[in-house]
């Protein structure tokens, strides 16, 4: 008896049904399958009509995961062009030469890798012969993301085309004499062959997404055509468990990136066991891309397994290898036909009958050799299928073995990341399977040779001619030489020196103004590239909206609700703005992307990032790594700066911090203003720097890090001091004197010198006026605006003195002759000052906002960390009295009188 009360079939489904008829015989004839045939079968004749409907552009939910075989059949693999058997042999020249550099270089200590480029090296192989396009190709060639653990193979492919020689690469990881290799891809070391540094792993193919949007960017504002450029990211998949592996997947399926494409090795490895010991990794990546709407291909099995498909006209075959989880797999590597006989082909009678039509050595070749990435013709099919597809990013999922050809003592171990070294008659073994001409007596003392055919040899021409035709070496980076960028218009920096009278201006919005000109400059103005993680508004950069628009590859398909408004939300095709969402991280591999345009593209461009100075280094600063080893150029800009001054936000944004985070990145240059004048100093001075005509010496390949406040406050005239400029730049000048400032302190007044930095000068002046109108205290105030450039400076003057040579430090020369103590603020914590204390020669104290921030008005949290004027003078008193300048007395009245 049917139940009134239960739900009826059509309740469940929100569509209309115009022919329930229609669709009950549907149904019917699923059951009648699955109980004719089977679930199986049942299973398959659905996703074979999801795959036709999918294809043929009816919208439905796409199937997340398909089968665990090839997605291109053996039959549908076009013709590897070229020479096999050559590239055979250039590849076992490669592998030979990976494994001996590392293995030569275990004796002295400095590790390396082997295992990962044993499994990848046909996945690079096919790529540097038939796809990836040098320098010299059309647009800017391609990028290449190189997985870091494999660059012993890089290397050695790069001896074998004549670009490293034995010394060099007997040097691996061995830098200091200058003649080394660095362990991983790095620029900064080795400029002239690496483009991206990717071993902080997650970082690479975050980088390389936005690399391939920042291409169409350059394309679609005119600045270059970057068309015929790829993007190709070569990754483990163990590195896809960092969150920032897959954090902008759905970026690149939204923007349609067909320029994209990522390589995933999946060896089932992670560096000390399985990546999904109990599941299968490459199901999962296939979901998880799919999802986001990436095209995937598969390649897991080599040509061996072919004969087993045919075989498998039940489709047990299929579903056993879904079944087995990835540890199992690995396990099969290393076990004997007898053992997979019954683990795997025992667990279906169908598979039994099948394993009894096959021998030991084939079921062994299958299980232990063939798979997918391992084989030129099937890396070849991936790859062709991948530049081909059109409206979407695509990722191959290619199947390997970890330590592939390294014999058993490597293949699959769980320990062979940590691997460092092959035996001599491991050596020897790989010898004879890679058919390597290199005899016994090569072996001089036990020390492995390197193995080279001959620079005329037919391997090393056919190499050279391959990358020829692609457009010349690879990986490589190349500084194309490019005039400097002119500099902008003076007048938009000098409207910063008479100040803003009586009006309010914070330092950010300063900033804001002094861009908004500069991206008005006839000669640079369309290379600024603005980056904002969403937060436009909050920094006051919604007029820059209409002007430059914010970049969209699908321009506006809509009527924005603000459209009547003088600042409504343009975005534009050819859009200037990078308004990234919610990402920091996305906002920087963009502002990498745009910094290193004038190596990778040819293209100066000049970006700011604007964000939350809290979440800035504190948050990525591991990317801001990055662009230090990747040369970039360009400004940060941490707004609402300092732990006091952002009002009611409290602990999670009071940022305190940044500039000491900041001050460990030697590229950095790091500067905390305190007047619009000193920001357009600064930014001048950058882009003279970076962009035009640097001075002898000085290194290009920095980026500035400007800290700017959201405190409205009066800008003041710049001051007319000789050489005010070069104190800026340099880090330190005298705002003004007692006497300067309008106070007239006794003729014996005590004096002393007030530092600071960023919105904390102003709280210097106010205890300026107080220490001489209530203590009879003259106060000197200078504005430090980089305290970290000043220790950097002395730094270098302290190596120059190891050497011999005298040099003093600008911090010493410039305080040389002012009188009485130091006393140093800033609204970051204490550290941000003190780095320069040891170089004072003056009595030194300092005071900051050590701590956590909290949540109340500037003046309570001033007070709470005490750098607000009355601290300030309470401290320079107590400095003064144990000098015996003041009386003793005097500091707590000072106390008392202030509340403190």
């Amino acid at each position: 008896m049917t139940d009134p009360n239960a739900i009826q079939p059509s309740e469940l489904d929100q569509l209309p049904d115009r022919d329930p008829e229609e669709t009950a015989e549907w149904q019917a004839s699923l059951d009648a399958v699955t109980k004719a045939a089977g679930p199986h079968r049942a299973a398959y004749l659905m996703r074979r009509t999801l795959e036709r409907a999918e294809g043929a552009g009816i919208a439905l939910p796409k199937l997340l995961e398909t089968d665990y075989v090839n997605s291109i059949p053996t039959a549908a693999e076009p013709d590897v062009p070229g020479d096999e058997a050559m590239e055979q042999r250039i590849t076992a020249w490669n592998r030979w030469n990976a494994a001996a550099m590392v293995t030569r270089g275990s004796k002295y200590g400095v590790g390396g890798h082997i295992a990962t480029f044993a499994s990848a090296a046909w996945l690079y192989e096919t790529g540097f012969n038939h796809f990836f396009k040098g320098k010299e190709a059309d647009g800017s060639g391609d990028q290449l993301y190189i997985q870091g653990h494999a660059s012993p193979g890089i290397y050695a492919r790069a001896f074998l085309d004549g670009r490293l020689n034995e010394e060099q690469l007997d040097n691996f990881r061995r830098e200091t004499g200058g003649n080394g290799l660095p362990s991983y891809p790095h620029p900064r070391r080795l400029p002239w062959l690496w483009e991206f540094p990717t071993v902080s792993m997650g970082l690479g193919p975050l980088s390389a997404i936005y690399q391939a949007r920042f291409n169409r960017y350059l394309t679609n504002r005119g600045i270059k055509d970057t068309s015929a450029s790829h993007v190709w990211a070569f990754l483990g998949d163990g590195e896809m468990d960092e969150p920032e592996s897959t954090a902008a997947l759905a970026l690149a399926a939204r923007e349609e990136l067909d320029n994209l494409t990522f390589v995933i090795n999946c060896n089932l490895q992670r560096l000390d066991g399985p990546v999904r010991a109990n599941f299968k990794i490459v199901q999962e990546l296939e979901a998880q891309f799919r999802g986001a709407g990436w095209n995937v291909v598969k390649t897991l099995w080599g040509t061996a397994w072919d004969e087993l498909f045919r075989l498998d006209t039940t489709g047990a075959l299929v579903r056993r290898l879904r079944q087995v989880p990835d540890a199992q797999i690995q396990t099969y590597q290393t076990r004997d036909a007898a053992y997979i006989r019954q683990d795997f082909f025992g667990a279906d009678p169908a598979l039994v009958e099948m394993a009894k039509l096959l021998s030991d050595d084939k079921i062994l070749e299958c299980f232990h050799l063939s798979r997918g990435g391992h084989e030129s013709r099937k890396v070849f099919a991936a790859y062709k299928a991948a530049v081909e597809h059109k409206g979407a990013p695509t990722v191959i999922l290619a199947q390997t073995v970890k330590g592939h050809t390294l014999g058993e003592g490597f293949a699959s171990k769980n320990a062979n990341h940590q691997m460092k070294k092959l035996s001599v008659d491991e050596f020897k073994n790989m010898r004879d399977l890679l058919e390597l001409p290199i005899k016994d007596s090569d072996f001089v003392d036990g020390v492995v040779p390197y193995g080279h055919p001959g620079a005329d040899s037919p391997e090393v021409r056919y190499l050279q001619e391959r990358r020829a035709a692609l457009g010349g070496p690879a990986p490589a980076r190349r500084v194309h030489p490019v005039a400097p960028l002119p500099a902008p218009a003076e007048k938009a920096f000098a409207s910063f020196d008479k100040g803003s009278g009586s009006q309010n201006v914070a330092t950010t919005m300063a900033f804001v103004r002094l861009v908004k000109d500069l991206v008005r400059d006839k000669e640079t103005g369309r290379r600024w590239v603005p980056i904002v993680p969403d937060e436009a508004r909050t920094f006051g950069m919604e007029s820059l909206f209409p002007s430059l628009g914010i970049y969209s590859p699908k321009g506006q398909t809509y009527e924005p609700v603000d459209r009547d408004q003088l600042m409504y939300y343009k975005e534009a095709q050819n859009g200037q703005i990078l308004n990234e969402g919610i990402t920091e991280a996305g906002s920087m591999a963009d502002f990498i992307a745009a910094s290193t345009s004038y190596a990778t593209h040819g293209e100066a461009m000049i970006p700011f990032y604007i964000f939350y100075s809290m979440f800035g280094w504190q948050r990525t600063a591991d990317q801001m790594w990055q662009l230090g080893d990747q040369l970039g150029r360009g400004f940060l800009v941490g707004a609402t700066a300092g732990r006091t001054t952002l009002t009611g936000e409290g602990l999670q944004h009071a940022d305190g911090h940044s500039p000491v985070i900041a001050a460990t990145n030697p590229a950095a240059l790091t500067y905390d203003p305190a007047f619009a004048y000193e920001v357009a100093v600064i930014v001048k001075d950058g882009l003279r720097r970076m962009y035009g005509e640097a001075a002898p010496g000085e290194d290009q390949n920095v980026f500035y890090y400007l800290t700017v406040y959201n405190e409205p406050l009066p800008q003041p005239a710049k001051p007319a001091v000789q050489g005010i400029d070069e104190g800026i730049v340099k880090g330190l000048y005298r705002f003004n004197t007692a006497e300067s400032a309008g106070i007239t302190p006794p003729a014996d007044a005590p004096r002393i010198q007030l530092l600071g930095s960023g919105t904390a000068i102003h709280w210097a002046l106010k205890a300026q006026r107080l220490l001489a109108e209530e203590w009879g205290v003259a106060a000197d105030v200078w504005s430090a605006t980089s305290w970290s450039e000043l220790r950097r400076d002395a730094l270098e003057a302290d190596e120059a003195l190891l050497r011999g040579e005298e040099r003093v430090p600008f911090v010493r020369q410039a305080l040389q002759g002012a009188e009485g103590p130091v006393l140093a603020v800033s609204d970051y914590m204490r550290q941000v000052p003190d780095q320069i204390a040891q170089w004072v020669e003056q009595d030194w104290s300092s005071l900051g906002a050590d701590g956590f921030g909290l949540s109340d008005t500037r003046e309570a949290a001033r007070r709470h960390f005490g750098v607000d004027a009355e601290s300030i003078v309470v401290a320079a008193l107590a400095q003064l009295a144990r000098r015996g300048e003041v009386k003793a007395a005097s500091v707590k009245e000072a106390r008392e009188k202030y509340g403190l």
